[in-house]
């Protein structure tokens, strides 16, 4: 794959014009759409009116061919909008990114034309309840052909991702840094397994290092490369209301994952809800609003559990202590526990009890 010169001189000046669209862009993310929709000569006008003369002359002397070998020379492959495996549906934003910087696998989003995609996203602090649900949406997602796209970020995006892998799915990661710059640092490893299998995607060009308007520049592209848009855990102020917000503008799918009513980190998330996304209980859910209901069916683990496993589990569910299952004595609650363990369907709170974890099962 080789980007256009047109589109890659676009990209550099993107890059170059980065420190100064930070000061413009410290309001609402809308500003930031505006200013990416602009020509090139209009971008910079608006952005540097006072440096218009010397960064249009630098844009004159741009050469395509040192930026193909910079980006080779980083890892990366450049796929411009006139290119097949340009996906399609960036080409619904008004502000498609002219150029994707891409590590790993190039298919991963040739493909994203024919096979819908899903946006899973979240809080950055999460509690362990949407970690588990993230991880589970990601793993069965993979796990039903799903390709799933995310942030790369603390939190919900990152269990997204971890979850896709562990599916052996596809995983794509669209980074507000060079495509080439693991953000945040901390997910290397995961940075580089999805590499291996996938593709981690950014608009900037290589080396660029993360600067706050690209969060939600980068969250446009995770909309416009998704068929829906899950939000799992939410503040009223999460970055991941904006990725929804950019998805219903371009005609996508939003769902939200049901959280505590009381609880300030989903309060975004059930709020969308409430304001008519669809309620994401599950990836039945997903499935049944990306393609037609019924259409694919969910993986789930099928156990087969003794009526003393069956007694626990259901206290579990309720809320209850374990011991409160009725007509099991106290060795057979201890040996349904560990079995319930194994099978990953419950953990224990760190106060002494347990709890369900969100694996979903079918008893046998």
């Amino acid at each position: 794959m080789s980007a256009c010169a047109r589109c890659l001189r676009r990209a550099e000046l993107v890059g170059m014009l980065g420190p100064r669209i930070a000061e413009l862009a410290s309001g609402p993310a809308d500003r930031t759409r505006l200013l990416l929709a602009l020509p090139d000569h209009d971008l910079v006008r608006a952005v540097a009116p006072l440096a218009a003369t010397q960064l249009t002359a630098a844009l004159e002397r741009f050469d395509a061919t040192a930026m193909r070998a910079r980006s080779a020379a980083a890892g990366l492959a450049t796929v411009c909008r006139h290119e097949a495996a340009y996906p399609s549906g960036l080409k619904d934003l008004d502000d498609a990114p002219s150029v994707l910087f891409v590590r790993g696998d190039v298919g991963a989003l040739a493909d994203l034309a024919d096979t819908p995609a899903v946006a899973i996203v979240g809080a950055r602090a999460a509690s362990r309840y949407a970690l588990e649900v993230a991880l589970e949406l990601g793993r069965a997602l993979a796990i039903a052909g799903v390709p799933v796209v995310s942030g790369l970020a603390l939190g919900v995006d990152a269990a997204a991702h971890r979850g896709t892998l562990a599916g052996q799915g596809r995983a794509v990661a669209v980074l507000a840094s060079g495509a080439d710059v693991p953000y945040p640092r901390r997910h290397r490893e995961l940075y580089a397994r999805i590499a291996q299998t996938g593709a981690v995607v950014s608009e900037m060009p290589p080396g660029t290092t993360v600067r706050r308007w690209a969060f939600p520049a980068r969250n446009r592209i995770m909309a416009g490369l998704a068929r829906m848009v899950v939000v799992v855990e939410a503040a009223e102020s999460s970055g991941s209301l904006i990725t929804a917000t950019f998805a219903e503008e371009i005609g996508r799918e939003v769902g939200a994952v049901p959280g505590r009513v009381n609880a300030h980190s989903a309060a975004g998330s059930n709020r969308l809800i409430a304001d008519g996304a669809a309620v994401v209980l599950g990836v039945e859910d997903i499935l049944d609003r990306i393609f037609h209901a019924g259409a694919r069916s969910a993986p789930r683990l099928e156990v087969e559990l003794d009526e003393s496993a069956r007694a626990v589990l259901d206290a579990i569910e309720a809320g209850e202590s374990p011991l409160a299952a009725r007509e099991v004595d106290a060795k057979q609650v201890r040996a349904a526990l560990g079995r319930l363990e194994t099978l990953g369907l419950v953990r224990r709170d760190g106060l002494g009890g347990y709890e369900r974890t969100g694996l979903p099962c079918q008893r046998a």
